[in-house]
């Protein structure tokens, strides 16, 4: 069973930064393939980003492009998303998922089995 516990998350002003965690424990898939998403009250899941723990290789949706950055830590199994120049809609809950089969596309939130408890970021003006 995999399971993904994430921290960090809380309140910042507009311009500011916060960054979360993701622990990941449990038999993960060998390319440790993780994405990080985000649900704001009345909108549909969002993918930002993807990254592949096996290779690096990283992926962002446009609307934190240049803003976020995904990391891991191979040693530690913990995942890191860097959010810098926060703006009011970045308000949502963050979450951290991985996948069960092979598929681990960004823009499909069904292709996640594992998910974590999430944890609300709040962006003021």
């Amino acid at each position: 069973q995999v399971q993904l516990v994430e921290s960090g998350g809380g309140s910042a002003q507009a311009g500011g930064s916060l960054r979360l965690s993701c622990a990941v424990s449990g038999d993960t898939r060998s390319s440790g393939c993780v994405v990080w998403f985000r649900q704001a009250p009345g909108k549909e899941r969002e993918g930002i980003a993807r990254i592949y723990s096996s290779t690096g290789k990283l992926a962002y949706a446009d609307s934190v492009r240049d803003r976020f950055t995904v990391s891991v830590d191979n040693a530690k199994k913990t995942y890191y998303l860097e959010m810098n120049s926060l703006k009011p809609e970045d308000t949502a809950m963050y979450y951290c998922a991985a996948p069960g089969g092979i598929r681990c596309r960004i823009d499909r939130p069904d292709d996640f089995d594992f998910w974590s408890q999430g944890t609300q970021v709040t962006v003021s003006s």
